[in-house]
């Protein structure tokens, strides 16, 4: 996946701070995509086990992600309209639903009293997500574009510290404690 950045035309400053909000778009989207990385690699490395419908929740989340960086560059050249910003409120909120999908499903496959259930109880954060982005979407509809981009970077705030809970419950059953 690429997220493209291209260089402005001018040499002068202010030519650079013209691009600003294409950088924005841009390095929000890349802190996107670096928390999926992370919490991806901390959800499988937890599985024991997959199935048919895992394999293809996991690959509906991979295809969300693809989408990213035309949403990413819609947003940023047209300086996050209205439209490109509700297309780039969509492109969050799929890859986030996809993932708790996944997350849902490799849950099931391992059971209830499976590390993977301890570490992510009732996902909290994750539906407080889903709902922000719903928010930034009818904000983005309804009101002002940059409201619901001030949402969408309130989620990836929610994130940038990536969520540990199953590492730390899978370390529980490597190193169980001795007291």
């Amino acid at each position: 996946m690429v997220l493209e950045l291209r260089a402005p035309q001018g040499h002068e400053l202010p030519d650079l701070a013209a691009a600003t909000p294409t950088f924005l778009s841009y390095a929000l989207s890349f802190i996107y995509v670096a928390l999926y990385w992370l919490n991806h690699h901390h959800l499988l490395y937890a599985a024991e086990r997959v199935n048919g419908a895992i394999l293809w929740a996991n690959i509906v989340l991979l295809f969300f992600l693809s989408l990213m960086p035309f949403s990413t560059a819609w947003l940023g050249d047209t300086h996050g309209a209205r439209w490109p910003t509700i297309v780039y409120g969509a492109s969050l909120l799929a890859p986030a639903i996809a993932y708790y999908v996944l997350q849902s499903l490799l849950i099931n496959a391992h059971g209830r009293d499976h590390a993977l259930k301890r570490a992510v109880g009732g996902d909290a954060k994750g539906i407080v997500s889903l709902l922000i982005y719903v928010v930034g979407l009818a904000t983005a509809a309804l009101a002002d574009p940059l409201w619901a981009q001030a949402c969408f970077a309130f989620v990836a705030l929610l994130w940038v510290v990536p969520d540990q809970r199953i590492e730390r419950e899978l370390s529980k059953q490597i190193a169980p404690d001795t007291n």
